[in-house]
């Protein structure tokens, strides 16, 4: 049965209507903030949410307590336990979530607490998921705030609603299915997360060396060039929208680089200090967010004057051994950095030490490299590969749940509904 026959077999016909959550709630609220910089209204052990902490997910946390007196006096009220609740306001807007425990909320979140002869829970969640975009679309001023009264009249479509028995047990149903999805794609984090933490004790081990094992080289030192690229003048037309990978340092992020979101001509870098730089390059970002990021461009490319471009010397190091070394000292690299960006420069990055295994003896030392490298690879592969890895089985877990969700939620509207 095809899964278009298998949703008319569940609705059987059935007539659906279209009813504001307004309607299908036994109560929607918004809950407040303590005044900060009291003392006696936080550090207590009430779950207080932020809706940083609503991100389409159950909550069984929060990162904030408060006391008695902090929800006395503010509007911090409870909610129980099983509320949707719609983020509001700044950067999270439109995010959903579920609060699996009673807990208080500020005042940037929604707390719909559902009408459970009505409407599955989860089967309201799982359909405001759906809208996530729409609901985003909805808010107005410079962050795109919405508020209580726009989320009462978001429409939620409940079938068979003369009939709330089997309306019921065709939400359970739908939530069965999705339910199903979302329990994939939450033990394969739970397992990419576990493989992350075996990464990384593993490098540590690997990479830790006593006193007199190893020599520590700059790589200044073991590399033919270190270079930085060059950003082609924006706004002019011809130098951009060519087919000149050009990489920029969002886009470096612990893994290997196959492309770039941005493509500049050959005028472009004739007109800049962008660069070519060979393939295997072991790539640190310098400015900004990204600084200490390490990654690897796996074709010929160019980049932006953000990136220090690290051509290692082959007869003496592997790419790949000091990718993985760089990476341990992630949090040491971004430390180097001055201003209010924290930004290093390609002198700092040539200074940094990697410890090199048997430096006097080039062919035991690359073996050896080779050795840490081989192990270190299969945890990085199954940690980070979008080809081969555990993120790429998440990605198509996450699309099969978003095709399936949009197939089991796709009602048509009546004129007024629309």
């Amino acid at each position: 049965m095809s899964q278009l026959n298998y949703l008319e077999k569940l609705l059987d016909g059935v007539e659906v209507e279209w009813k504001p959550l307004d309607d299908i709630s036994v109560k929607i609220s918004s809950g407040g903030t303590p005044k900060t910089g009291v003392a006696e209204f936080y550090d207590g052990d009430i779950p207080w949410l932020r809706t940083q902490e609503v991100n389409f997910d159950e909550i069984w946390d929060t990162g904030v307590k408060i006391t008695e007196a902090g929800v006395d006096n503010s509007s911090a009220n409870w909610i129980p336990a099983n509320c949707v609740i719609v983020a509001m306001y700044g950067a999270t807007v439109g995010k959903i979530g579920i609060n699996k425990i009673p807990m208080t909320t500020n005042q940037a979140c929604a707390n719909i607490q559902l009408d459970g002869n009505i409407a599955n829970y989860r089967y309201v969640f799982h359909f405001l998921l759906s809208q996530y975009e729409y609901i985003k679309s909805l808010g107005s001023g410079s962050q795109t705030n919405i508020n209580a009264g726009i989320v009462k009249k978001l429409v939620v479509p409940i079938p068979c609603p003369d009939n709330p028995e089997k309306s019921l047990a065709i939400q359970a149903e739908i939530v069965r299915i999705l339910d199903a999805f979302t329990a994939m794609t939450a033990e394969l984090t739970a397992e990419l997360n576990l493989r992350k933490k075996q990464y990384n004790y593993y490098r540590d081990q690997l990479l830790s060396f006593e006193e007199g094992e190893v020599e520590w080289k700059t790589l200044g030192e073991i590399s033919k060039k270190i270079s930085s690229g060059g950003t082609p003048k924006t706004g002019v037309a011809e130098y951009y929208d060519g087919n000149i990978p050009w990489l920029r340092t969002q886009e470096v992020g612990f893994r290997e680089i196959w492309d770039t979101g941005v493509k500049i001509t050959e005028a472009g870098v004739k007109n800049s200090s962008a660069k070519w730089i060979p393939e295997n390059c072991v790539i640190v970002a310098m400015y900004g967010a990204t600084v200490g990021k390490i990654g690897i461009n796996k074709i010929p490319m160019t980049t932006n004057q953000a990136c220090a471009n690290i051509n290692l010397e082959e007869n003496v190091a592997n790419y790949r051994y000091v990718f993985h070394y760089l990476a341990s000292q992630y949090e040491y690299i971004k430390s180097l950095g001055t201003g209010s960006q924290t930004n290093i420069n390609a002198q700092i990055v040539k200074n940094l030490k990697v410890p090199i295994p048997f430096a006097d003896e080039p062919a035991r030392s690359l073996a050896e490299q080779a050795r840490i490298v081989a192990i270190l690879d299969k945890f990085d592969t199954l940690t980070t590969s979008l080809q081969e890895g555990l993120p790429r089985e998440i990605e198509l877990r996450q699309k099969q749940y978003e095709y399936y969700r949009d197939l089991l939620l796709s009602f048509p509207k009546s004129d007024e509904a629309a």
